[in-house]
């Protein structure tokens, strides 16, 4: 890894958990690329937020649900990493852009499988593929899963699957980047306060109350507990943690 100023590119960095890691960071000293799907005026405000923290940011869009882009997205990084740090390599990938669906195993369309498909596997698989020559040997990869992936709760067994297969991926990506000392891993969230899912979590009282009730520390997940998670897994000390799932769920379900 550069011994300058670590940066990390988060992609679906500019609302939710996303925009909690950019922050979160930004406060602990690294520079941050982050993508977003379409809004770009929510993206520039999270650029804005950590430019005043004294670090340095761009926001790029991305949708990383269609793969035919990311070449030409790589060549857009290339040319920020030149000319906004006169760098041609970035430390840290966070695969976090995703999209949530609720639906019963018997209604779930294919429409819908295949929609979770090209954003939360495929995207995440050929992404960190084309990206690879831009990672800097001895950077980390933390890929986003969900608690959902370890305990089922009935209407996401699409999405969970999904997300079993990221941590499979994470590890095979552990496995074959270890000769480049790139360290991979999983972090996992529990249910946490955001839009996500139509913000079900976050605005319905009683499955805010239900999850709570199912959580040893006793209340729902906020977005800074993510991405001080993150944080902590990018930190120079978490250098020697590789090819682990991590759940950031405050004991939910145990």
């Amino acid at each position: 890894m550069s011994t300058t100023t670590p940066i990390a590119l988060i992609t679906g960095g500019s609302r939710g958990l996303g925009r909690s890691m950019a922050l979160k960071l930004a406060e602990h000293g690294n520079d941050v690329v982050l993508t977003y799907r379409s809004n770009k005026a929510e993206a520039e405000a999270v650029v804005e937020a950590i430019t005043k923290q004294g670090r340095r940011a761009a926001a790029l869009q991305l949708d990383v649900g269609k793969a035919s882009t990311f070449a030409a997205f790589a060549d857009q990084l290339r040319s920020v990493l030149k000319n906004h740090w006169q760098r041609d390599r970035f430390d840290y990938l966070v695969n976090n852009a995703g999209i949530g669906v609720h639906a019963n195993f018997a209604e779930t369309t294919e429409a819908q499988f295949d929609e979770l498909v090209n954003i939360h596997l495929k995207g995440a698989f050929f992404l960190t593929q084309t990206l690879l020559p831009l990672i800097a040997d001895g950077g980390r990869i933390v890929n986003i899963s969900s608690g959902l992936a370890r305990f089922a709760l009935p209407g996401y067994a699409a999405y969970a699957a999904m997300k079993g297969a990221i941590e499979v991926l994470t590890r095979y990506l552990a496995k074959e980047l270890g000769p480049r000392r790139i360290a991979v891993n999983t972090l996992a969230p529990g249910a946490i306060e955001t839009d996500f899912g139509g913000g079900v979590v976050r605005d319905n009282a009683d499955v805010n109350a239900f999850v709570a009730s199912q959580t040893a520390l006793g209340r729902v997940g906020l977005p800074d507990d993510v991405g001080g998670a993150i944080a902590m897994l990018l930190s120079k000390d978490s250098g020697w943690i590789n090819a682990q799932r991590i759940e950031a769920s405050g004991g939910m379900f145990i």
